[in-house]
């Protein structure tokens, strides 16, 4: 299969259905069900979608003879510190598994970056469950560096 018509692109409300399935995907971190058996097209979903702006958007990966086949989120934060450098923050990076190791989280990583690129961010970041060693490897080949250790508290 061909990805040169791939495309990223901001997701759209047509997209749900699709985003969602990739995201109760189970994965290696045990990641914990929020979406539950919610339809896709649940106001949850279409709220959050519309709420998003140029900084804080959810973006796809999207073969025409397939569909949306990955989805990230890319967030951008304005610190005070740092003379006001703005942060890239990706988050929610999932590609569907029949389409995995062929360059499309690739593709989306190299989207993001170009992106925080163009907005001057002087950080880009992201987390990942330290259970997932491919992942991390993934990351570290497109030149990401374990700097930190993250936390977090579920609410």
């Amino acid at each position: 299969m061909s990805f040169e018509e791939m495309r990223v692109r901001r997701a759209a409300v047509s997209d749900l259905r699709a985003v969602v399935a990739l995201f109760k995907l189970p994965n290696e971190g045990n990641r914990l069900d929020l979406e539950g058996g919610k339809d896709p097209f649940d106001p949850v979903y279409v709220e959050a979608l519309a709420s998003m702006t140029e900084d804080n958007a959810l973006y796809v990966a999207d073969l025409p003879s397939v569909g949306v086949i990955g989805v990230f989120q890319l967030t951008f934060v304005r610190h005070v510190g740092y003379q006001g450098g703005l942060v890239a923050q990706i988050e929610n990076v999932v590609v569907d598994r029949a389409h995995r190791s062929r360059g499309v989280g690739e593709t989306m990583m190299r989207f993001a970056v170009d992106r925080a690129r163009e907005r001057k961010a002087f950080r880009v970041q992201l987390t990942s469950n330290k259970a997932r060693t491919r992942a991390h490897a993934f990351y570290e080949r497109l030149g990401f560096v374990r700097s930190h250790e993250g936390m977090k508290l579920v609410l």
